[in-house]
């Protein structure tokens, strides 16, 4: 990878953009807060059930099962056996919040030069496909890749159907891109350590709002960071 320091985006031929979505472009996670408005919103009987994911907790706290595992755990226990449309539904609403109250100005300044300069716009996160397709869409992404979930027709499983699109397969995803674009320059956004893989992929790398362990990895690296609010 060519490292070079981070600079606005202006007038250049156009690159390819990958902006992680948590932390990045939002103030924080965005899984827990859209779970838990469906809950009390739709399902406030199901409240009681996170309490069956303490043993998950506590076998990814000790190592023994990683983010996605326990990430399918949650949406299992909390969404699953929803309806597509009540999902839909609440997704409208909670995407329309997001972006209202929760997006970070500096990332939506960001995006929107990107799109005003005709750059290829893809939204790489780790978060599920209930909302993170309507947030890209939203914000004008040519292309969301995240964690996919399994279905029986309209009712949601929320078992993993693809990945779990963090750290090294958020390098698959990178490395795809990259197969798909070879000839163009790519920047990249991502605000946690385990962005640093993907972000030394790029020639234009940033990390965002990274907390000290994430910055002193990003150093090492000589990959720029930043602070957006």
């Amino acid at each position: 990878m060519v490292q070079r320091p981070e600079t606005a985006p202006g007038a250049h031929a156009p690159l390819v953009a990958v902006f992680d979505l948590d932390g990045t472009i939002t103030r924080r996670d965005t899984l827990l807060p859209y779970v838990w408005g469906f809950l009390v919103r739709y399902r406030p009987w199901r409240l009681p059930w996170l309490l069956a994911l303490l043993p998950e907790c506590v076998r990814f706290i000790a190592g023994r099962a990683d983010h996605g595992t326990l990430k399918s755990a949650l949406i299992r226990a909390t969404l699953g056996g929803a309806q597509r449309a009540q999902l839909e539904a609440w997704t409208a609403r909670f995407v329309a919040q997001l972006l209202k109250h929760g997006a970070l100005s500096d990332a939506l300044q960001r995006v929107a030069q990107h799109r005003a300069d005709g750059d290829y716009l893809v939204l790489l996160s780790a978060s599920p496909e209930l909302f993170v397709p309507q947030v890209g869409e939203a914000l004008g992404f040519a292309q969301v890749l995240c964690t996919g979930l399994t279905w029986n027709a309209d009712t949601l499983l929320g078992y993993l159907s693809t990945p779990n699109r963090r750290g090294e397969e958020k390098v698959r995803c990178l490395e795809r891109l990259r197969g798909a674009h070879p000839s163009q320059v790519f920047a990249a956004y991502g605000n946690a350590a385990s962005d640093v893989p993907h972000l030394r992929m790029v020639e234009r790398p940033l990390l965002v709002n990274g907390n000290a362990g994430a910055r002193k990895l990003a150093r090492r690296y000589g990959i720029p960071t930043a602070t957006w609010r």
